[in-house]
């Protein structure tokens, strides 16, 4: 079942000036309620503009937006609580904190839901628990914590208000190699403990081959492809003429297997290829032992 569907939908950034350009243009995809989604493309491909729509945060200028079969824009005084159901995670979002403590950072969005203060706090430390933050640090100033913790702060802050939808627009960024995986390994359990739509924008295709279920590809304003990630991911030279590639490691394995080797070409992550590599190449060391 769907819970977002878009049919033509389209935005024109300066509509009738000498700047107007095509930001999105004629996308009809379809989300599944539950599903893990990947979202990639080059920059200026539209997919910043179309995660701001599905958001309501821009109106487009062409088609439409359902949630749950209904156009969030057909009562534009309820667009408000559209964005609590589709909560939005945006590119380094810990520069929008501002509260006194982390606790009452993440309590502010349920409480302008309409939750009560004790609603709100336990909304608030459930999210901060499934960010991974302390609870000793949740009477901190937020400027006080690291830089993984205020990024886990601020999209705790989202999680509390327990969207029907929750994207991430580049949630990794500027993070060392353990803070990005530590933060993909909580948004995937949030999302299997939880099992509310995740949307996740990213320009690594590591992260996205480790997380997504499907993928959708932006190209110039279009989609140019949804479907499964490793069956995207195997169309390699598709994805080269976008200005995008495929993981590292698939890269590899696709090379391995045009040598030969009983490599998966369709291999996302490191451990898979882990579980395919050690028993070819012990097996060669026997061979060759056996031959001395």
């Amino acid at each position: 079942m769907a819970i977002i569907e878009t049919r033509g939908l389209g935005f024109t950034y300066g509509v009738g000036t000498p700047f107007e350009k095509k930001g999105v243009d004629q996308v009809s995809i379809s989300v599944e309620e539950g599903e893990f989604l990947g979202l990639i493309g080059h920059t200026g491909s539209g997919k910043s503009t179309l995660v701001q729509l599905l958001n309501g945060l821009l109106k487009p200028t062409e088609g439409e937006i359902l949630l749950s079969g209904k156009n969030i824009w057909a009562e534009p005084k309820k667009i408000r609580d559209v964005r609590f159901r589709v909560g939005m995670v945006f590119q380094y979002p810990e520069y929008q904190l501002f509260e006194e403590t982390v606790l009452k950072d993440i309590m502010f969005g349920p409480k302008n839901m309409g939750l009560s203060e004790a609603e709100a706090k336990e909304c608030a430390y459930q999210a901060a628990h499934f960010t991974g933050l302390r609870e000793d640090l949740l009477e901190k100033s937020p400027f006080e914590l690291s830089g993984g913790e205020k990024r886990r702060a601020a999209i705790a802050g989202v999680i509390a208000m327990d969207p029907d939808v929750l994207i991430l627009d580049e949630p990794t960024a500027g993070l060392d190699p353990r803070g990005r995986d530590v933060l993909l390994s909580q948004i995937t359990q949030y999302h299997k403990t939880r099992g509310n739509t995740v949307l996740l924008v990213s320009h690594s295709m590591e992260d996205i081959g480790r997380t997504a279920d499907r993928l959708l590809v932006m190209d110039h304003g279009k989609a140019r492809l949804l479907a499964p990630t490793r069956e995207v991911f195997s169309q390699g030279a598709a994805l080269g003429d976008m200005g995008l590639r495929v993981p590292q490691i698939t890269q590899i394995m696709q090379e391995l297997a045009r040598l030969g080797l009983p490599a998966d070409p369709a291999t996302l992550t490191v451990e898979e290829a882990l579980r395919q590599l050690i028993p070819i190449f012990l097996g060669k060391e026997e061979t060759s032992c056996s031959r001395t």
